[in-house]
Parts: structure tokens; C-alpha cells; sequence
């Protein structure tokens, strides 16, 4: 009976298989930072979004806030719905202090 035996391996084969593991594990690695990449981009630009819709409300709330403050909206509701009005100078008393 004849025995079969196995072949070394050539010189630097350990070391091979090591770098291969290396660029396999890296190769995962930068599959995967990209993936992240694109999500955390995804997220920026979810989020810059919604910025950008809170300003624009801001904005109108400013405008209908300086609609409804206006000098001459006051001083119409005042005259109209409270029947008030600018006094007569003769209206006018002077309190001393």
C-alpha cells in the first residue's frame, strides 16, 4: 500500500492567505462606509428639510404676526368693536404728581 502524502505548501502561502483576509476585510469595510455615508446623507438632507420648512413657517408666523399688530388694525378694532376714540383737547386734564 502506497501512502499519499500531502504537499507542502510553497513558502509565503500563510502569509498570502493572510493578505487576502486583509483585502477581503477591507474591501468589507469600504462597502460598508459607504453605505453609512449615504445614509447619514440621506439623514442631512431629511434634516435640512425640515429646516427649511420651520423657517419658512417662521416666516409667515412673523408676517400674519405684524398683519395682525398693525397700527392701523388696532386703532380701527378700537374705534369700532370698543367705540373709543382720540380725546378733544378739552378732554385732556393734566394730573400733577
Amino acid at each position: 500500500m502506497s501512502r499519499i502524502y500531502a504537499k507542502p505548501l510553497p513558502g509565503g502561502s500563510f502569509l498570502m492567505l493572510l493578505l487576502f483576509i486583509a483585502v477581503l476585510v477591507s474591501a468589507i469595510g469600504v462597502s460598508y462606509s459607504a453605505h453609512w455615508n449615504r445614509q447619514l446623507l440621506n439623514k442631512l438632507y431629511t434634516e435640512l428639510s425640515v429646516r427649511d420648512k420651520a423657517q419658512a413657517e417662521w416666516g409667515r408666523l412673523v408676517l400674519e404676526q405684524s398683519t395682525w399688530t398693525a397700527h392701523n388694525r388696532i386703532e380701527s378694532l378700537a374705534s369700532e368693536q370698543l367705540k373709543m376714540r382720540i380725546p378733544e383737547p378739552a378732554e385732556i386734564r393734566m394730573v400733577a404728581p
